[in-house]
């Protein structure tokens, strides 16, 4: 059997070849721009160059500070060509963070953003081992801190393609992309994707039981970059040969309701505070998504009425299970396709099972396997061709690794199908008078209240029970709750000592560099021990 090495290189050339007349667009201030697939490889193979000039190794890691643009798209592609791993930073994340994972890691390059040059100023001279600093994107000022950087365009505009065949041999092994976990427990954790990693996720992003992302297809990952390279969509429509379309740093519904109207998106990814913010854009339909076939939603269930809404408009809902340690495509449940609708949406509720490449087992606290019965409750580990082994660096691998599984932190059950039920997180359960409480079954249930926009359950400290639930609410716009109103909801779906002793109401809840809920800084303002 012929080796071809699983490399970026093979799967640039291919959309290079196969989808060269595809559309890879960015969303624009003033409208889009537009290139093909066969221009973003023409420009990436410049930024080799660039990069060469620039004196970046193999093994030596290249850093994004940057939204979802074909810039960006270039060095998820041109970097890892070279041998050396792109590192894409979350933007989001505290200055502190920024400052440890960039100095981790190493960067020796790092391509900013203009618009987000501020963020980086103050930090500026405690990033002393970046050796240059290049500005991408469409402000021409920046903050006084980058006004001798590097230019992105003028750079690629001095330099001439490498062609395929002087790139240098690059072992599939070798790390291309390197993402940082969200460091709700502690500092974020690298994890370091390799070229075989990568282009395995890609090929199994296309199968029909998981993201089934053809030629055909419109893709917009709403999902920032540096989410685990954007859940791994930029590479998969690459494969694919499918159109590509980036929405740059606005992400309202309105605005992304515009961008799939105007270029025909048919797939399109997101977190739930996406979709559940397009509940008036539906309701109003201002905006013809007809276009749209799917959606993919990660992260956490999104609440029943809001999937209806978008069954209503014909659009198939798909709910992705993952992580970034694994890679980080883990689960896929999709609707049935019989029955009355709210039957047909039940799967929806669960993770659903596992994509082809991911294996799935529960474990008891001594590490015995518990059986796939649907109802004994163990921890869920996870192993495959894209999960990852370690940290990088080794940082915190010995507890979260063992025997070639992940130990994922999530409290589960699996029934007979497969089906995974994510029950909650380990560091998350409520432990009342020696009973297990599930914050995310009180979560889920909660957020079907149509009052209820969105809702974070967590145990506060009782001098008898040991822990009690209190739920923290953001309450829909003219939504009138209280404790006893939220109580009188759950009490014919849980048991009653499930129900919550207290409930806050915020106008927002905290969240990580990720997007997820900060559980952590809700336990430190409610429930201090």
């Amino acid at each position: 059997m012929s080796e071809l090495p699983l490399t970026l290189a093979l799967m640039l050339h291919r959309a290079m070849r196969l989808g060269g007349s595809k559309r890879v667009v960015t969303a624009r201030r003033d409208g889009a721009e537009r290139h093909t697939w066969a221009q973003v490889a023409e420009r990436t193979l410049r930024l080799c160059r660039v990069l060469q000039r620039l004196g970046v190794r193999p093994g030596e890691r290249v850093a994004t500070f940057a939204w979802n643009h074909h810039q960006h798209l270039e060095l998820l592609l041109g970097v890892p060509l070279l041998g050396a791993t792109v590192h894409p930073i979350n933007v989001r994340l505290h200055s502190d963070d920024v400052v440890h994972v960039s100095r981790e890691a190493e960067d020796v390059v790092v391509f900013v953003d203009a618009s987000l040059t501020p963020l980086l100023a103050e930090l500026h001279p405690r990033l002393a081992h970046v050796r240059h600093w290049v500005v991408m994107g469409e402000e021409a000022e920046v903050a006084p801190a980058f006004e001798g950087a590097l230019r992105y365009e003028e750079l690629l505009a001095g330099e001439a393609p490498l062609p395929l065949e002087h790139l240098p041999e690059v072992d599939e092994r070798a790390p291309a992309s390197l993402c940082y976990t969200s460091g709700t427990t502690g500092r974020p954790k690298g994890v370091a994707y390799s070229h075989r990693s990568l282009v395995l996720h890609a090929m199994g992003a296309l199968m029909v039981d998981s993201m089934a992302v053809s030629e055909r297809d419109v893709v917009l990952p709403l999902a920032p970059f540096f989410h685990a390279n954007g859940w791994g969509l930029p590479y998969s429509t690459a494969f694919a040969g499918a159109e590509l379309v980036l929405p740059g740093p606005r992400l309202d519904a309105v605005s992304v309701a515009r961008l799939i109207e105007r270029e025909r998106v048919t797939l399109a990814a997101a977190v739930p505070t996406v979709w559940d913010s397009f509940e008036p854009v539906l309701r109003e339909g201002k905006y013809p998504l007809g276009s749209l076939k799917r959606i993919l939603c990660g992260g956490a269930p999104l609440p029943l009425r809001t999937i209806l809404r978008f069954a209503e408009h014909g659009i198939v809902f798909l709910h992705a299970w993952g992580m970034t340690e694994l890679g980080p495509s883990g689960t896929m449940a999709r609707a049935r396709e019989e029955g009355p609708l709210e039957e047909r949406l039940a799967p929806l509720a669960l993770q659903g099972a596992a994509v082809p490449g991911v294996e799935l087992r529960l474990v008891d606290r001594e590490g015995r396997e518990l059986p796939w019965d649907g109802v004994a409750v163990g921890e869920l580990e996870a192993r495959g061709v894209w999960v990852v082994e370690q940290y990088f660096q080794g940082a915190g691998s010995e507890e979260r690794f063992r025997d070639g599984w992940l130990r994922t932190g999530d409290v589960a059950t699996i029934d007979g199908s497969g089906a995974l039920r994510i029950v909650d997180r380990t560091k998350d359960l409520v432990k009342s008078g020696g009973e297990w409480i599930s914050s995310v079954e009180l979560e889920h249930h909660l957020m079907d209240h149509p009052g209820v926009k969105e809702v974070a359950v967590i145990a506060v400290p009782h001098p008898h029970w040991g822990e009690r639930p209190a739920a923290v609410v953001v309450c829909q716009p003219d939504a009138s709750l209280s404790l006893e109103v939220l109580r009188e909801h759950l009490r014919p779906r849980v048991v009653s000592w499930w129900l919550p002793d207290a409930v806050h109401f915020v106008a927002e809840l905290p969240k990580t560099a990720t997007g997820k809920v900060d559980k952590k800084a809700l336990r430190q303002a409610y429930a201090p021990r």
